[in-house]
């Protein structure tokens, strides 16, 4: 597979330089250019108003079609079509190669059958997720297996944390939630300081906590079959400055974003609205932070995950999944965009752009905000995003994980459980192509994922 990763890769190279008295050259070259122009169309479309921000919008969906009626109208359809065919042929083959026969999945530690628990309490929020609670009949279902249902008031505050300490105190042998990720971190918190396992409903809008541990995000009441039916593993816990967190801790742009108070109703508005003055400088304040002994000197957003993304790339084939939760690892992504060319050559190299940090940390330390000029501001605070919830936390801000603190209690059938694609590396795939008859001890094609 890898030989045939690089033949398919070698023969699309080869398509467009045997077609250059057709245009082969033209194909490679308006290509690039397309891609570039779109980089800009999208750095000016986020971070500019008005007329900018409409020559941003025709440039980024304008560009791709420009160079597509190209092809076409100059007959060079045919090459493009030949080599982006070979170029897929690659991708899959090299994608397949990297799964070793016989190598172990990435994912999470192996489960253990788990008994069924006797006095279950379950949190569940009603207004979460657009009312998947009653939508699913969850109360209803919960109840019949024998679990005690603590719905929370949406009218009033509600300390959740409380309440799952009180549910303890009461005997409860299993916590649970129906809920957004930030309420199922206070409640997990409070289980792995109890060692009592936890059982996560997905009942919230995104779900990224049930995602990665293979939940059905569609059918939130499948996940009540683990009270019956259960298996358990464990997971890391994360900590920000004492507060817990099952998915990421952002800060920088996201966070300032999140922190706005019509951020709830209008997602994607607000974000939209928020940008030009976070990107170009204006509200938001660049960061100084460090990953163990790694500096991060003025970064404009950073992310810290509880273990680290499949990739860091927003469209690459893992994008948006942690591969595993117990590798006792922080991730740690940190941007920088300093204008237009910065963005294109974000856009174009992804991870090998100047622009991304990508890492990962047992601690995170935060430290502050620092202007565009790189002069530290005098607050001493920071809003935070923990798991999507708003804070403003004192710094420095200091992010840690918690190895395998969690028991986790899941339904032996989990549909959402799919191998992440393991990262393309080249390097990787000529050296299985071409193996050294003669190697050095250990496998550094193991090394080089590390």
């Amino acid at each position: 597979m890898a030989r045939g990763a690089l033949a398919a890769a070698v023969a699309a190279v080869v398509v467009l330089l045997t077609a250059l008295g057709g245009g082969g050259l033209l194909v490679l070259l308006t290509g690039l250019v397309g891609l570039a122009a779109a980089a800009v169309g999208l750095w000016w479309f986020l971070a500019h108003r008005g007329p900018v921000r409409v020559l941003g919008g025709v440039l980024l969906f304008g560009a791709p079609v420009a160079v597509l009626v190209l092809y076409v109208v100059g007959g060079l359809w045919l090459f493009a079509l030949l080599a982006v065919g070979l170029w897929a042929v690659a991708l899959g083959c090299a994608r397949a190669a990297l799964r070793r026969p016989g190598e172990e999945e990435s994912g999470p530690a192996e489960a253990r059958p788990a008994g069924r628990p006797r006095r279950a309490v379950l949190i569940m929020n009603p207004k979460s997720g657009g009312g998947k609670v009653e939508r699913f009949g969850l109360v209803e279902k919960a109840e019949r297996l024998g679990a005690r249902v603590v719905l929370l008031d949406p009218e009033r505050e509600t300390d959740v944390t409380a309440l799952a300490r009180r549910a303890v105190e009461d005997g409860a042998d299993l916590l649970g939630v129906a809920g957004g990720d930030g309420t199922q971190a206070l409640v997990a918190a409070v289980a792995a300081e109890h060692d009592l396992p936890f059982l996560v409903i997905s009942a919230g809008t995104r779900n990224h906590f049930a995602m990665d541990l293979g939940l059905d995000r569609e059918d939130p009441a499948a996940c009540l079959d683990a009270l019956t039916d259960g298996e358990e593993f464990r997971v890391d816990l994360g900590s920000v400055s004492g507060r817990p967190f099952v998915n990421t801790v952002s800060f920088g742009v996201y966070a300032d974003v999140v922190q706005r108070p019509e951020y709830r109703d209008a997602k994607a508005g607000t974000a939209l609205e928020a940008l030009p003055d976070l990107l170009q400088g204006g509200q938001g304040d660049r960061l100084d932070a460090s990953a163990d002994t790694t500096r991060l000197p003025g970064q404009q957003a950073i992310l810290v995950s509880n273990n680290p993304y499949a990739a860091p790339d927003p469209f690459s084939a893992g994008a948006g999944r942690r591969a595993r939760l117990d590798g006792g690892r922080l991730g740690v992504i940190g941007i920088r965009v300093d204008g237009a060319a910065h963005a294109a050559e974000l856009a174009v190299l992804g991870t090998q752009s100047a622009a991304l940090n990508v890492l990962t940390a047992r601690r995170v330390e935060v430290h502050g905000g620092v202007t565009t000029d790189g002069v530290p501001t005098e607050e001493d605070t920071l809003p935070v995003a923990v798991d999507g919830e708003a804070l403003v936390l004192p710094t420095p801000v200091v992010c840690e994980v918690r190895p395998r603190a969690l028991r986790v209690l899941v339904p032996k059938d989990r549909p959402g459980t799919v191998p992440v694609p393991p990262p393309l590396d080249w390097r990787r795939i000529i050296r299985l192509a071409f193996p050294d008859h003669h190697p050095h001890h250990g496998d550094d094609s193991h090394r080089s994922g590390a």
